[in-house]
């Protein structure tokens, strides 16, 4: 049994990735396919055990590989950045919001304003909403996911060499024999 544990300690240090790769948290954020937590959503902290318990915020960003949120104005933390001193920078403390586990978080309702579950129902045009079980009120998409988080660059153009028939139906490739 120690020549095991020696073993595993040695491949974790040389940094293979193959066993850093199954962590709980992370095999089960695989397993999720639904999500009902969508950037831009208001969201409340449900977690009585959590410090910051009660707080709402808006999304800003879903980490879904990690199975976690990141909430503007909720779980603020300070973060060192070091400084640099060939450019003649100095090293500051900066306060940042920190990830939220998905469980500890729930959707507002637009009607109470209070946290509360989520169904899908198809209305009768077809299209798939989120509704509130409390109030039974339809949440709304967010309008920010209507932008693209990476804009497409529009700058490249493509305009191909090859305009006319015969450039098309020439032969270039000649096989040998």
């Amino acid at each position: 049994m120690a020549s095991r544990m020696k073993i595993t300690r040695e491949l974790m240090k040389s940094g293979n990735q193959k066993l850093k790769q199954f962590k709980p948290q992370i095999l089960e954020a695989q397993k999720k396919t639904k999500w009902n937590i969508l950037r831009g959503d208001t969201v409340q902290v449900t977690s009585r055990i959590h410090p910051e318990y009660g707080k709402q915020g808006v999304v800003r960003e879903v980490l879904r590989s990690k199975d976690r949120v990141i909430v503007e104005g909720v779980n603020i933390a300070p973060r060192r950045i070091k400084g640099d001193p060939d450019k003649g920078t100095k090293g500051k403390t900066i306060q940042t919001e920190r990830t939220i586990h998905y469980s500890n978080v729930n959707l507002v309702d637009p009607v109470t304003g209070r946290p509360t579950r989520v169904t899908r129902k198809y209305l009768d045009d077809g299209t798939k909403v989120r509704v509130s079980k409390k109030s039974g009120a339809i949440i709304p998409r967010p309008d920010i996911l209507a932008l693209r988080r990476r804009p497409v660059d529009t700058t490249t153009v493509t305009e191909s060499d090859t305009t006319g028939d015969e450039d098309v139906w020439e032969i270039t490739y000649v096989p040998q024999e």
